[in-house]
């Protein structure tokens, strides 16, 4: 007898234990993977979330300040810049065109804000900007597994 034991031999008699680590491996790989893509998208629909929240209350500024013409309380355009910088910083967190979308959305009010009247320019382009970072919002939401 010479002792030594041929690698065919060792792979035939631990045939079950690699097929058993190689599973093991797979499964921990995939496991990990999948985490992350579902950390990932809750990540995404929190901000989405969030942003649209944001994007409600910044339009009740602007319905307070238009149609009620409130524009000391509840209707303050500079209450609406909380919610317009807020847009835009958690809209750059998002993937998509919803970080250009608030961008857009900043710039507008930045020109616009101090202009809101009821049914005028001012007012439709801060609205259509509105409308666009929650299209994009909606449509990321909607992109997400």
């Amino acid at each position: 007898m010479s002792g030594t034991v041929s690698i065919r031999d060792q792979l035939r008699r631990n045939a079950v234990a690699l097929i058993s680590l190689v599973i093991a491996i797979t499964s921990l790989g995939y496991n990990t993977w999948r985490n992350e893509a579902s950390e990932y998208n809750r990540n995404q629909r929190l901000i989405s979330i969030e942003v649209l929240r944001n994007i409600g209350q910044l339009q009740q500024v602007i319905f307070h300040n238009v149609f009620e013409m409130d524009a000391t309380d509840k209707g303050n355009p500079r209450t609406g810049w909380v919610h317009v910088l807020a847009i835009r910083d958690l809209t750059k967190l998002l993937d998509g065109s919803a970080a250009e979308s608030g961008t857009v959305l900043w710039e507008v009010w930045d020109a616009e804000w101090d202009k809101l009247k009821p049914v005028n320019e001012s007012y439709g382009s801060v609205t259509k900007a509105l409308e666009a970072v929650r299209a994009d919002t909606y449509t990321l939401l909607q992109s997400l597994d």
